[in-house]
């Protein structure tokens, strides 16, 4: 389709074959001319709105769940990992003011859900897996 309504520049041209964006896209997911489509997305890691002062936290528990599939963990405790770290998360993006006991006892609890890899008690964590825990809870320590 082309519109001649600039009679002093080059005719503008519309292409409506796909989506047109004006401005800014982060996050999206697109399908067209698809009999089906299913489409996931997982936003692993991805803090949302973090109070004040606790931003650091937020990232470092989001890069431990990002690195959390290459760990080398055994399914339980990746899963009770993922868990006490959502849970950090939600503390810590609760309107202020945040509650620091709910975040001390959040933070226990991941480091614990991390602590029986670190140590090597956790049914069979591999050597690089134990690193990476005793990397991460000395991450959390300084939080």
């Amino acid at each position: 389709m082309t519109d001649r309504s600039h009679e002093n520049g080059p005719p503008q041209v519309n292409h409506f074959n796909g989506p047109v964006f004006h401005g800014s896209v982060s996050q999206g997911q697109f399908a067209w001319d698809n009999a089906t489509a299913t489409q996931n997305q997982q936003n692993v890691g991805t803090p949302g709105p973090v109070a004040p002062g606790y931003e650091a936290l937020a990232e470092r528990v989001a890069e431990l769940l990002r690195q959390l599939p290459g760990a080398g963990l055994a399914e339980e405790d990746r899963r009770n990992t993922e868990e006490a770290a959502a849970e950090v998360l939600e503390v810590i993006g609760q309107e202020e003011p945040v509650e620091e006991g709910r975040v001390r006892r959040a933070l226990n609890q991941l480091r614990g859900a991390l602590a029986p890899v670190a140590t090597g008690v956790a049914a069979g964590a591999t050597m690089g897996a134990q690193e990476w825990a005793l990397a991460a809870i000395g991450g959390l320590t300084g939080g």
